[in-house]
């Protein structure tokens, strides 16, 4: 589920994590801001009984206005957490902006009857209410790290009216809490900033593992593992559609010829230009991967047979041709490309693998800068010939079928 950021200027100044956090994080820190129904009902047992038993003991207006006030708040968080969580669910706007005034007028509600207590003479009650503020502090300076500057403000407007209602106690003794308060509130607060920063840096370093184990280092492709994932994902969510995915397996003609000539850094080099001249080729949605060597494939959804052959030519006239290396130096490069479609190549990630590899194949042997689609059992096929002997009788039954098929 993904949270609305918010938009109102107080709100956003509140919430903010820093400039060099990108989007996807900053969405699931304001998402961790919601937190999930039992923990918010915990918050709300323990503010609700705490004013309701302070009422029973002493249900004077104020305290009464309090109980009131407190219900009212917690009922309106409830009702904009739910409303938050399907709006979520269903991808649309989320009410954001009015959740975290809440949050900080709960905050205030929570100081509000340490203030109170603390005033009202009752020794019972003004421990009562300072020991729960004391209690939910520690809670919102955890359970809000998403927002340490919101954090903070909760935690001043729950512990800052305890210090105020300390001077009019006319309790001398107590004035070593309106000293010592300022120094919570502080630690408190620097204890928020510290969380989130520790958060976010590991979200950003878990980011970045998890983009270098789907992408090519070199070239900034996807890799095997990226590409892998990408059409299972396809293939799993088109059980019932109509279109085409096509796969379009290159492999770069005369590139052994450049490393042997000029060196693995200008092949490297090439590799690199090859993988900038996919950008004006591929559409918002294809999946661009890098294999290995001089290997790439591009996979593209809603496109038939027909159509990708006179892609597969459009990548060949892009590709093929010179590449500058620096120093004058220039290397020829061509490509030859195998397609495979699904569903009519294979429903599988290997088979269709296999059967774009067979048409690379069939490709290369009509010459150089060919393009070449697969035949109906040509995944099935290549999987039974690259197979290791012990796995031909498993493959074998599979692989007449599709030919008996075809």
């Amino acid at each position: 589920m993904t949270f609305s950021l918010p938009t109102w200027r107080v709100t956003r100044w509140l919430v903010e994590p820093g400039a060099d956090v990108p989007d996807n994080i900053r969405h699931a820190l304001i998402a961790s801001l919601f937190g999930t129904l039992p923990i918010f009902f915990g918050g709300v047992a323990n503010t609700i009984l705490v004013a309701t038993a302070v009422v029973i003991r002493q249900p004077q207006p104020l305290f009464i206005a309090w109980l009131c006030f407190e219900v009212a708040l917690c009922i309106s968080r409830f009702v904009v957490l739910v409303v938050a969580q399907r709006a979520a669910a269903a991808g649309r706007k989320t009410p954001t902006d009015i959740s975290i005034v809440l949050a900080v007028c709960w905050g205030f509600s929570v100081g509000l009857g340490t203030f109170l207590g603390l005033t009202c003479g009752d020794g019972v009650i003004a421990t009562l209410t300072c020991l729960s503020a004391a209690a939910m502090v520690g809670g919102i300076c955890f359970r809000n790290f998403g927002a340490p500057r919101m954090a903070a403000a909760m935690i001043v407007l729950s512990l800052g009216p305890l210090c105020l209602g300390t001077l009019f106690t006319g309790e001398p003794l107590l004035l070593v809490v309106f000293l010592q308060i300022p120094f919570y509130l502080y630690s408190m607060s620097a204890a928020a900033f510290r969380l989130n920063r520790m958060v976010v840096t590991t979200m950003k370093a878990e980011q970045d593992n998890a983009h270098r184990a789907r992408h090519d280092a070199l070239t900034g492709l996807s890799n095997r593992a990226g590409l892998t994932s990408a059409l299972s994902d396809r293939l799993a969510g088109r059980a019932d559609a109509p279109s085409h995915l096509a796969l379009f397996y290159l492999d770069l003609d005369g590139f052994k010829t450049v490393n042997d000539t000029y060196g693995h850094a200008a092949g490297d080099r090439v590799l690199q230009l090859v993988a900038d001249r996919f950008d004006g080729l591929v559409r918002i949605g294809d999946v661009t991967a890098r294999l290995g060597g001089d290997e790439f494939v591009v996979l593209a959804d809603m496109i038939d047979p027909d159509t990708a052959l006179r892609f597969g030519a459009r990548l060949i006239e892009a590709i093929a041709g010179s590449y500058d290396l620096g120093d004058g130096a220039e290397a020829l490069v061509g490509v030859s490309v195998g397609i495979a479609c699904a569903p009519d190549h294979g429903s599988d990630v290997a088979t269709l693998l296999a059967a774009a590899d067979a048409a690379l194949y069939d490709a290369k042997s009509l010459g150089k800068c060919r393009c070449a689609l697969a035949t109906a059992n040509a995944g099935a096929a290549n999987l039974l010939r690259n197979a290791p002997p012990r796995d031909r009788d498993r493959l074998a039954g599979p692989a007449l079928a599709v030919r008996s098929a075809a």
